[in-house]
C-alpha cells in the first residue's frame, strides 16, 4: 500500500513537472538570433521556397505612409495571387487547410481562397527582443499550465515544450504598449443579411509589455465605450485580465446607462455568449482565443506549413463594409492568404468542465505567436465554429496587428466580423492610460446617457 502511494505521488509530481518547469535550457536560448529568430521562428525558408528565409521583417513603411496616421497602406498591393484555391482543386490542398477552410469551400460556391507569395514581415522593437532572450531560460508555468512567471516584456516560451506554454505566447502577443480604435461588430445571418452588432471606441493597453511596470501582474486591458446600435450606445465594459490565471479571476466590469451604475460581471468569459457580437461568438472566442485556460487540455502537435490569412492590408485597412460582407463569407477579392508555418496546438475539455465546444484547435503563426486560426468542435464532434485572424502588421511601430478577426458558424450558417477599423480611422498606437484610469469609477465616467 505504501508502495503504491509512493508511486501515486511520483507519477503526480512527473506530471506536475511536465506543466511547471522553466522553458529552455541555456544551449537552446543559444539558438535565438542564430538558425532561429530572436522570438523563436525557423530562419530559414521550407525546401520548395514557396515559404521565405526571414530577414528582419517588414520595417521600412511604404512612402504614401504618413506619420501618426490610423490608416495603413497595403505595401505589396501590386502583387496578383501564386494560386487560386476553390472546391474543385480543394484536394490538391487540403494538407494545407484548416477544417474551416475546407468546409467554407465546400458550402459556399462563391468562396475561394487566393493564395498570394509569403513575406515574413513580423518584426519587434529590440526591447522585446532582448527580453525575450533574457526572460527565454527563466519563464516557466505554474498552477497546471495556467499562470506564468519569471518574465516581463518579452515572449515567455520562444522554444515551447506544451500547449500551454504556446497559448500563452499567444495570450501576451505584442501589440504594443497601448492602441485605440473605433470599431464596428458585424454579423451575416444565414439569409445573407449583414446587421450592426456594436460600435464604438476600444482602449487596449498592456501593461506586461511595459518595461517600466517589471511588477506589472496584468498581461490586457480593455476598455469598450459603445455608440452603436442606438438601442446600446452609452454601455461600456472593462476587462482586466492577470498573468496568475491559475489563482486570480478576470476582473471585468459594465456599464448600463439605463442603470447608471458601473456592476461588476464576472461571466464575461470562457463560453458566455458575447454581447460584443450579438451572441455570434463566446468569450474565449475573442482574438481567436482569449481568456484562462482553465476549461481544456491544451496539446502542442507540432509545427506544420498552413495556408492562413496574412499581411491582409486590403480588408483591415482599405476595404468598404459593403464590399467585404458577402452573404456567406468575406469577400474572397479583399483577403489576402499565404503560406505560413504555424504551431498546431489541440485543447479537449477537461473531464468535470463545461463548454460549449468540446475540443479546439488553435493555429499559432511562427514568427508573431499570434492565433491565425481555430477549428471549434462540439461535443458530438462536428465542426461548430471556425475562427480567422486577419494578420495586417503595423510596420510603424513596429508590431504584428491581428485583432480584426471572424468566426464562421457551420450550424447556424450565420458568420461575424469583430474590430472592422476600415472605415473608422483605422488603428492608432497611442501613449497608455494611468492606472487610475483602469477603475470601476472611470469606468462610470464614460456613460454618455
Amino acid at each position: 500500500m505504501k508502495f503504491a502511494l509512493k508511486l501515486l505521488a511520483g507519477l503526480i509530481a512527473a506530471q506536475s513537472a511536465i506543466v511547471a518547469q522553466a522553458a529552455i535550457s541555456a544551449d537552446e536560448a543559444k539558438t535565438l538570433g542564430t538558425t532561429l529568430t530572436p522570438v523563436g521562428a525557423e530562419k530559414a525558408g521550407n525546401k520548395d521556397g514557396t515559404i521565405p528565409a526571414w530577414t528582419g521583417g517588414l520595417t521600412k513603411a511604404p512612402a504614401d505612409f504618413k506619420a501618426g496616421d490610423g490608416m495603413r497602406p497595403n505595401p505589396f498591393a501590386s502583387e496578383k495571387p501564386r494560386l487560386v484555391i476553390d472546391a474543385k482543386n480543394m484536394a490538391e490542398h487540403a494538407d494545407k487547410l484548416t477544417d474551416g477552410a475546407k468546409t467554407l469551400l465546400q458550402k459556399n460556391p462563391g468562396f475561394r481562397i487566393d493564395v498570394y507569395p509569403t513575406h515574413r514581415t513580423v518584426t519587434f522593437p529590440k526591447y522585446v527582443t532582448d527580453n525575450t532572450a533574457k526572460s527565454a531560460v527563466t519563464a516557466k508555468t505554474t498552477n497546471d499550465g495556467r499562470s506564468i512567471e519569471g518574465v516581463h516584456a518579452g515572449f515567455p516560451f520562444p522554444i515551447p515544450k506544451t500547449g500551454y506554454e504556446a497559448m500563452w505566447n499567444h495570450l501576451v502577443r505584442f501589440n504594443g504598449q497601448s492602441y485605440e480604435a473605433k470599431y464596428r461588430n458585424l454579423n451575416v445571418d444565414a439569409s445573407g443579411r449583414p446587421a450592426l452588432a456594436t460600435e464604438g471606441v476600444s482602449v487596449q493597453d498592456f501593461p506586461f509589455w511595459d518595461p517600466a511596470k517589471a511588477d506589472a501582474d496584468t498581461y490586457w486591458r480593455i476598455k469598450l465605450t459603445y455608440s452603436g446600435p442606438a438601442r446600446r450606445a452609452g454601455e461600456a465594459l472593462m476587462i482586466i485580465d492577470p498573468l496568475d490565471t491559475g489563482n486570480k479571476d478576470r476582473r471585468a466590469w459594465s456599464y448600463l446607462p439605463g442603470q447608471r451604475r458601473v456592476k461588476v460581471a464576472p461571466d464575461l468569459s470562457f463560453d458566455t455568449p458575447n454581447p460584443g457580437t450579438a451572441g455570434a461568438t463566446v468569450f474565449d472566442d475573442t482574438f481567436i482565443f482569449n481568456g484562462s485556460m482553465d476549461r481544456f487540455d491544451f496539446k502542442l502537435v507540432g509545427k506544420k506549413e498552413m495556408i492562413v490569412p496574412y499581411n491582409a492590408y486590403g480588408a483591415v485597412y482599405q476595404a468598404k463594409q459593403d464590399d467585404l460582407l458577402k452573404p456567406t463569407n468575406l469577400n474572397p477579392d479583399l483577403v489576402r492568404w499565404e503560406l505560413h508555418r504555424v504551431w498546431v496546438v489541440e485543447a479537449t475539455l477537461r473531464e468535470g468542465k463545461r463548454h460549449v465546444y468540446a475540443k479546439r484547435t488553435f493555429y499559432l503563426d511562427e514568427d508573431s505567436w499570434a492565433a491565425l486560426a481555430s477549428d471549434n468542435y462540439d461535443a458530438r464532434g462536428q465542426l461548430y465554429r471556425s475562427g480567422f485572424a486577419y494578420m495586417a502588421p503595423s510596420y510603424d511601430l513596429p508590431a504584428p496587428y491581428t485583432d480584426m478577426f471572424g468566426h464562421y458558424d457551420f450550424v447556424s450558417r450565420v458568420y461575424s466580423l469583430t474590430g472592422f477599423i476600415a472605415e473608422t480611422g483605422g488603428l492608432r498606437h497611442t501613449k497608455a492610460l494611468s492606472d487610475r484610469e483602469w477603475t470601476a469609477d472611470s469606468l462610470a465616467g464614460t456613460g454618455v446617457r
